[in-house]
């Protein structure tokens, strides 16, 4: 497969995950040239992306939703070979963080060490768990109501060490295309290996479920893990909020 269906499949994983748990909370939305997901009383995905190119003459339309819906994150996909992200900056936006588009052609199964257990969020009790820590591993909250409703379309997993609740992963296919998100590991568990554990059962079960690729977006954090484990980089994704 071509760099350029890697691309759109990496966005296409991505944003059909943040359409999909919206929707049953009717928290999506289309509104040409733009589709927005945006849940009350959560962090995420609170999102606002587009498909082509973006203008100068989409920033006031933007700057409606954006009043309507504050917090929303604007992901700027750096694929088109424009200057069209400086319109952010001269519209007063600023870096929220920057990602890296990464993909990971599968191929063998990888040894695991087995120190952890993962359990499939499905219910609620688990899933008031996995919402209570996952902000521990990241800057945002995701609200139990999310996962609940989300049972069927996303793999929501909490990670145990020795019975204790340390990490979360998110699974979610489109096609051939297994996205991995949300790999975290709580503060006081790092620098363990764990992360890595985590990965390697992800990739197993993109795998098992007849994947040809595996793809992620990685934070500086995580991106050396994934580096080792055979992900290259495709793209960056430079994330905006509005000052």
């Amino acid at each position: 497969m071509n760099s350029i269906n890697l691309i759109k499949d990496n966005i296409d994983n991505l944003t059909t995950l943040w359409k999909t748990v919206a929707s049953p909370l009717l928290s999506y939305h289309k509104n040409d040239p733009f589709e927005v997901s945006h849940i009350k009383n959560s962090g995420w995905p609170n999102r606002l992306w587009f498909r082509e190119d973006i203008t100068e003459e989409n920033f006031p339309q933007i700057q409606e939703i954006m009043e309507k819906k504050p917090g929303l994150v604007i992901p700027y996909w750096d694929i088109f070979g424009s200057s069209s992200k400086y319109f952010f900056e001269k519209n007063g936006f600023h870096i929220r963080i920057q990602l890296v588009a990464m993909v990971l052609k599968l191929g063998e199964k990888l040894p695991l060490q087995n120190n952890l257990t993962f359990k499939r969020v499905l219910n609620e009790e688990d899933a008031k768990t996995w919402s209570d820590i996952y902000p521990l591993s990241f800057s945002y909250v995701i609200s139990k109501e999310t996962l609940v409703h989300n049972y069927e379309n996303v793999k929501f997993y909490l990670v145990h060490f020795e019975g204790k609740a340390i990490g979360t992963l998110t699974l979610f296919q489109t096609e051939k295309t297994m996205g991995i998100h949300g790999v975290g590991v709580i503060p006081e568990m790092r620098k363990r290996g764990f992360a890595e554990e985590i990965m390697k059962f992800a990739i197993n079960e993109a795998i098992d479920a007849d994947c040809e690729y595996a793809q992620l977006q990685a934070s500086a954090l995580g991106k050396g893990i994934y580096t080792r484990l055979g992900f290259e980089d495709l793209f960056t994704i430079t994330n905006y909020q509005l000052t």
